[in-house]
């Protein structure tokens, strides 16, 4: 898959989506106030991040904040003590940095992992974030099933 498809899936999947562009990162959100992504789609290295080395040809990494019980399910408690390539394609793993704040990420989702394991998790992302900002009153409305 490429980024075009995943942002495209995102937006089309999900009721009141917004997203915002800025220095290679696609930033996805869920109502109008721009706060906190759900999702992040990642098409470059930059001064802060080169761990997956998104500089090579059509390389992309999509960054998902999902649940505490869903990441620990799949990663364990402490995934940061363990090795893993950030540079590898189709594979989910937990993210280089915010891993600890319960982020995954994959690069280049092949269309298979995309189905059976990213999809799911953007879903459990999106509707974590309606949560989050109707407890807090944000007086967003609207059904995230939409």
């Amino acid at each position: 898959m490429d980024e075009a498809t995943v942002t495209q899936f995102i937006i089309q999947s999900f009721h009141d989506v917004q997203t915002q562009v800025k220095d290679g990162v696609t930033f996805f959100f869920f109502g109008p106030d721009r706060m906190f992504p759900f999702a992040t789609l990642v098409t470059c290295d930059n001064a802060y991040d080169s761990t997956s080395n998104l500089d090579r040809p059509g390389i992309f990494r999509l960054n998902l904040g999902i649940g505490k019980a869903t990441f620990h399910s799949l990663f364990g408690d402490s995934p940061e003590g363990t090795s893993h390539d950030f540079t590898a394609l189709d594979l989910l793993l937990p993210h280089p940095f915010y891993g600890k704040a319960q982020w995954v990420c994959v690069l280049n989702p092949g269309e298979a992992t995309f189905q059976a394991r990213v999809a799911p998790l953007i879903a459990e992302a999106y509707e974590n974030d309606v949560r989050k900002k109707a407890r807090k009153g944000s007086g967003v409305e609207g059904d995230p099933g939409q």
